[in-house]
């Protein structure tokens, strides 16, 4: 299969790169940068040069292939209003592929994050939130998912809080940055709220899987860790650079304070029983001994 893949560049999609060509696909990845491109073409696929914003140039890559996997968002999240124009660009762009893939039974692989449902581990079969800072991305996926009454063969992979490889990545590597800047390792509230994790390795075979196998508007979960007390995590993370760990204001992470405060854990159990999916790389705990001082 010949996959178009935006985002192809970062933590996740690069894994997803290398686990589709070492496969048998062939893979057109969106390259926004000269970098990019060489990152790309060092990979083994072919570079489609431009970003997320260039409607035409996503048209084009869909149309060239049997599949789209869509992993790019924007990585400003310093506000409120920086994180709506990622969720914007998101949109158009989704709305684009999403349309240039009609009627064709092709598939595409769109992401979001796992839920939160009060008390318990959320599951594929619960909604994702249409309200706070990402609901927006949220009515997106949902609308992806739509498009299979319209001959599109769309699925959503949602992506634990943190999707992590040799001790970085999501929000946990934020706050590992955080806590360098600052000289504290930080969590909000008790630090007894829970994140789900994944290793990207982990996760880009989910990608493949859902590509290859995946019936129309469907969900799936890629968690391997249930949900890892946000303190144990920032307790590595101070271990490892050698700072104090105390609880910090919620204030201290912008618009993803809300988020970063929750208790959210959630549960694969559906993923894993209908593809095979089964992760083997090292947990969140683990990989964060990864981290250098």
């Amino acid at each position: 299969m010949r996959v178009f893949v935006t985002g192809g560049t970062g933590l996740i999609g690069s894994a997803v790169v290398a686990e589709l060509l070492g496969n048998g696909h062939t893979v057109l990845a969106l390259a926004r940068s000269d970098a990019s491109a060489q990152a790309v073409e060092a990979a083994g696929a072919e570079p489609l040069p431009g970003g997320l914003a260039d409607l035409d140039v996503l048209r084009s890559g869909a149309a060239q292939a049997d599949g789209v996997i869509h992993l790019a968002f924007g990585n400003d999240f310093s506000s409120s209003e920086a994180l709506a124009r990622n969720v914007a660009e998101e949109t158009a762009a989704l709305t684009t592929l999403g349309e240039e893939l009609v009627g064709s039974d092709r598939p595409l692989v769109t992401v979001s994050g796992t839920p939160r449902v009060p008390g318990r581990a959320s599951t594929e079969a619960d909604p994702v939130p249409a309200d706070g800072p990402v609901g927006g991305r949220s009515r997106t996926v949902t609308a992806v998912l739509g498009l299979a009454s319209r001959g599109v063969r769309s699925m959503s992979v949602r992506m634990p809080r943190t999707v992590h490889h040799e001790g970085t990545g999501g929000f946990a590597g934020l706050l590992t940055d955080i806590a360098r800047q600052s000289g504290i390792s930080g969590y909000p509230g008790d630090g007894t709220q829970r994140w789900p994790a994944v290793h990207a390795l982990d996760a880009a075979v989910l990608f493949r899987l859902a590509l290859e196998q995946a019936k129309a508007g469907t969900v799936w979960h890629a968690v391997a860790d249930e949900g890892d007390k946000v303190g144990d995590i920032a307790a590595v993370i101070g271990r490892r650079l050698g700072l104090p760990v105390e609880s910090v204001p919620e204030e201290t992470y912008g618009p993803l304070g809300p988020i970063f405060q929750a208790d959210q854990p959630s549960s694969s159990t559906r993923t894993r029983q209908a593809l095979g999916w089964e992760p083997e790389h090292p947990g969140l705990l683990e990989d964060l001994e990864n981290i250098q001082p």
